[in-house]
């Protein structure tokens, strides 16, 4: 699969849960070693160089996994609910978590001790094979993530993002978007004006339509071919 093919802003989402592979035994120690914690909006979920202590499993809303900078950070995935975080924390030498993740929506996140996490993955095979292919997964989509802030231009990041969001994370041509602009140039490399006025050249072009926090995709194929094209 070319770079241009995957996708460049969401966390692979498995219709089966790697937790529907732990025995009855298994999931209740998963259950009696984890604590379920609310966030609001804006909140900070984990902080880059933090102690890792647990493994994060989202079980509601959406967050953004990023790396600090000066001025400005890089987001390196959107995550959906359904989804683990904080596995590149897993390996041996490492006790710290390698980036932060922020809430863009109210959001539920599962904390499983590290040591139980560690322990399901030495002791349970298929579950510790679900969990390298997530992890080989989240690799892939950092290469085609990259790929495209490198080679593409401004309006085949964007159109990037606005197809990723549309088909992986809402599913659906018709969305609210929870992003502001400012987050949209965070997750495309340029500045929030570039993202208006791209935004504006995709509406006047009959692309796509918005109305407050609502877009409509309303012309998949152009967006498509602006997004392969770079």
């Amino acid at each position: 699969m070319p770079y241009t093919d995957l996708d460049t802003c969401v966390s692979f989402v498995y219709e089966l849960s790697c937790f529907d592979l732990l025995t009855e035994e298994e999931r209740e120690l998963v259950n009696t070693q984890s604590v379920l914690v609310n966030y609001k909006k804006g909140e900070m979920v984990c902080k880059q160089g933090s102690f890792a202590s647990h493994i994060m499993y989202l079980e509601k809303g959406l967050v953004k996994v990023y790396l600090e900078g000066n001025p400005k950070d890089l987001i390196l995935t959107i995550t959906p609910q359904k989804n683990l975080m904080g596995l590149q924390s897993l390996y041996e030498g490492n006790n710290t978590f390698l980036y932060s993740i922020s809430t863009y929506t109210e959001t539920v996140v599962r904390l499983i001790d590290i040591q139980i996490f560690k322990q399901l993955l030495k002791q349970n095979p298929q579950f510790a094979y679900r969990v390298i292919n997530i992890l080989n997964e989240s690799t892939s989509q950092s290469y085609g993530r990259f790929f495209s802030l490198t080679q593409k231009q401004l309006h085949g990041r964007l159109a990037d993002i606005l197809l990723c969001l549309s088909r992986k994370i809402f599913k659906s041509e018709t969305f609210d978007l929870p992003l502001t602009r400012s987050d949209l140039s965070e997750l495309t490399s340029m500045s929030t004006e570039s993202v208006i006025r791209i935004l504006k050249d995709f509406k006047d072009d009959g692309i796509i339509d918005i109305s407050n926090k609502s877009i409509s995709l309303l012309d998949l194929p152009r967006l498509d071919t602006i997004s392969k094209k770079g």
